[in-house]
């Protein structure tokens, strides 16, 4: 039972839990191999690759942590393990990321951006924020660094998981303005309207972690480890474990299994030309997307405000122009320009 007391020479206040990193490595693996299985099965290992790879940074995470409850006073182990377990949650973030890309391109006419920006924007700006974790909770967590670098890491952890904050806010928006645009148009079959819902309550689960986090180091950042200071005057979100348990492992398996129950490719197409009617039952192969612009422009300006500025339509509302190809399952059927073709020779 935790007292809420320092443990002499412990790098994480208390001692940690011997049990629980040994659950939770268990809980992530059998994800990450159910979503291995998964990307197998739906072949969709460009769309949804990073989720195996996210619960085995959580693997690595844990397992270090279980060392660690062993030797807790280990800084390499301290470090390494804080590393991983800042490091994962970004990563389910990505995968949203190609979550809500995929569901623009199946209802295009909807999108207020284009799909393909999703992830050249959001995930360039997730790449930022794994540099700043790693880099920050590395520089912060290693004591035999001078003050100065430990400060700079308290810095780039801080800029690391407001940034996070600010962008999933962002994405969340972006998100829910066309779902309403959907809404408005009664255009939500069973299958859009499931994954727009797993969509936000995973956004909700690494959001509610991120807080946590965010309040947590906060709160860390601005004590001063010394002789003088008096542990029992630390907040609890320090001195007891639990609050780490509940809104950084429970929340996490909770996120890595919903998207292993309601994976995105159950219900959605493999090819992402294969898009909506407007009529929301029909499913029609078109053309796609086409952004002939230089791919660094396509990160600065997604929503393409330079050509909307010289008049040149980004979108192409292909979906209203093209001969259109009618999909059943798997199988799509010849458009109808290729069957008028068919039919003269």
């Amino acid at each position: 039972m935790e007292n809420g007391k320092y443990v002499d020479g412990s790098l994480w206040f208390y001692a940690p839990n011997k049990g629980a990193p040994v659950v939770f490595a268990v809980l992530f693996a059998i994800s990450c191999g159910w979503h291995c299985y998964q990307c197998v099965k739906y072949k969709c290992w460009r769309v949804t690759g990073v989720l195996p790879w996210s619960a085995l940074v959580f693997v690595a995470g844990y397992c270090l942590r279980e060392y660690g409850a062993f030797h807790y006073d280990n800084l390499n182990i301290f470090i390494a393990s804080l590393v991983m377990l800042y490091a994962a949650p970004p990563l389910y973030e990505l995968s949203n990321y190609f979550m809500l890309s995929r569901i623009l391109y199946y209802v295009p006419y909807h999108s207020p951006i284009h799909p393909g920006r999703i992830l050249t924007t959001f995930g360039a700006v997730s790449g930022v924020i794994e540099a700043l974790n790693g880099n920050g909770a590395a520089y912060m967590a290693n004591s035999s660094l001078p003050e100065s670098k430990r400060d700079t890491g308290r810095a780039l952890l801080k800029s690391a998981l407001v940034l996070q904050l600010c962008v999933l806010a962002a994405f969340v928006y972006l998100a829910s303005h066309f779902h309403r645009k959907c809404k408005r148009t009664n255009l939500l079959p069973t299958n859009l309207s499931t994954i727009l819902w797993t969509l936000y309550m995973s956004s909700a689960l690494i959001g509610v972690r991120t807080v946590f986090r965010t309040v947590e180091y906060f709160i860390t950042a601005n004590v001063h480890f010394d002789e003088k200071l008096d542990p029992d005057t630390l907040s609890v979100l320090i001195r007891y474990e639990w609050y780490f348990w509940v809104f950084e492992g429970i929340l996490m398996v909770c996120n890595t299994f919903l998207l292993n129950v309601r994976h995105t490719m159950k219900y959605l197409p493999r090819d992402n030309k294969i898009y909506l009617a407007e009529d929301g039952v029909t499913e029609i192969k078109g053309p796609g997307y086409e952004d002939k612009r230089f791919w660094l422009l396509t990160v600065v300006d997604p929503f393409d405000l330079v050509g909307l500025f010289k008049g040149r339509n980004m979108n192409q509302r292909f979906w209203e122009t093209h001969g259109e190809g009618r999909a059943h399952g798997d199988e799509v059927v010849k458009s109808v320009d290729d069957a008028e073709k068919g039919s003269k020779n």
